[in-house]
């Protein structure tokens, strides 16, 4: 079957999955280190009294040895590293517009935690990776049902953010991200890798909303645990920072092709 002869493909070992993967233990231990008084309250809830495999918070080692494992795979620096930089932006930029117009708050009330941070470039990218295997599995051909399913699915995305965002609606990061929302919808032109991303997105964001909602790591003004509408806001960013990253090669390639027609028209001069 075709579907098992390309995940009999070999999956493709770099130093740069090692780096990337180093470079996430580190933040790891940058976070436990520098909010210490943090993980210090979280281990006081363990009881001594009972089995600490009971106690174990798999759903979160879980989330992370999954994320950790999709970033080695096929790793490639000259690709992630603007990708984790994009995504790490687009992070900072959806928890301060969160947690500063009231949408979810962090048991710290920091606006935004520093710490959550690190976690979005991340997922980001594990969603990237899991996008480019399925895609794989898919014929090339465009399907003609690719696009109905797109506008339905967005144009019902939309409905929900502007329900969810709307007691901030003049909020200014509010404003930005509806028009940056819309922009990428209304933009995209590869319909098929944004569904794909969208939805692979939302899979995965389920898991860590439900585990920040459970524990309380976060609270929305809305309850849920999770919300419907926020394990597909893990889908738009996903789609959002592919987006932008799609952008920035395209700008890189304009500026390198200025370059080089600069520098023949100086040559020839």
């Amino acid at each position: 079957m075709e579907i098992l002869r390309l995940l009999r493909r070999p999956i493709r070992w770099t130093k740069t999955g090692t780096v990337l993967l180093s470079g996430f233990l580190l933040i790891i231990l940058l976070i436990g280190y520098i909010w210490w008084p943090l993980l210090k309250e979280y281990l006081s809830y363990i009881d001594p009294d009972f089995p600490i495999w009971g106690q174990i918070d798999w759903l979160l080692i879980g989330n992370f040895l999954v994320m950790s494992i999709l970033i080695m795979v096929n790793a490639d620096w000259k690709r992630d590293i603007p990708f984790l930089l994009i995504g790490m932006a687009g992070g900072y930029i959806i928890e301060a517009w969160g947690t500063r117009a009231g949408l979810w708050t962090y048991y710290t009330n920091e606006k935004p935690p520093l710490w959550i941070i690190p976690a979005w470039p991340i997922a980001a990218l594990s969603v990237n990776r899991l996008h480019n295997i399925i895609e794989k599995m898919f014929d090339d051909e465009k399907a003609a049902w690719v696009n109905w399913v797109y506008w339905f699915m967005f144009i019902v995305f939309y409905g929900l953010l502007l329900d969810f965002v709307w007691q901030t609606f003049l909020h200014p990061l509010t404003i930005f991200s509806l028009l940056m929302c819309a922009a990428v919808i209304f933009t995209v032109k590869d319909k098929r890798s944004a569904l794909m991303i969208f939805i692979v997105g939302s899979a995965l964001g389920y898991f860590l909303e439900r585990w920040g909602t459970t524990r309380l790591c976060w609270t929305y003004y809305t309850g849920g645990t999770p919300p419907f509408f926020t394990v597909l806001a893990h889908g738009m960013a996903s789609v959002a920072v592919w987006w932008v990253f799609q952008w920035s090669i395209k700008l890189t390639s304009y500026l390198h092709d200025q370059t080089t027609t600069d520098i023949l028209a100086s040559d020839a001069n």
